[in-house]
């Protein structure tokens, strides 16, 4: 499990790298790679952690629903939450890249 997270965290990293462009006169704001590498790793990683606890999260929904099917309403949320941890880092990464 290590391995592939350590592959597909380095592939991201990589990738940022060699699709991030440079301006024709770099503005003093700073808008180096180093914006682009960091918001792809926010996004990387918020989506990999957002991915993994929805796998965990929605097994375990399942799992309560099949015993009692009155736990949906209650087991959703959870999900949802879950998801929220994707968004968080779409918007930290839109930050990086706007300021």
């Amino acid at each position: 499990m290590n391995k592939k997270l350590i592959t597909i965290v380095s592939a991201l990293v990589c990738s940022a790298g060699l699709f991030a462009q440079t301006a024709a006169a770099p503005a003093a704001s700073g808008s180096s790679a180093a914006k682009y590498i960091a918001s792809a790793i926010a996004v990387g990683l918020a989506c990999i952690g957002g991915g993994m606890a929805v796998g965990k999260i929605g097994a375990a929904a399942m799992g309560a629903m099949s015993e009692n099917a009155d736990l949906s309403g209650k087991a959703l949320p959870f999900v949802g939450l879950a998801e929220g941890i994707c968004l968080w880092g779409f918007l930290v990464a839109l930050l990086i890249i706007i300021l």
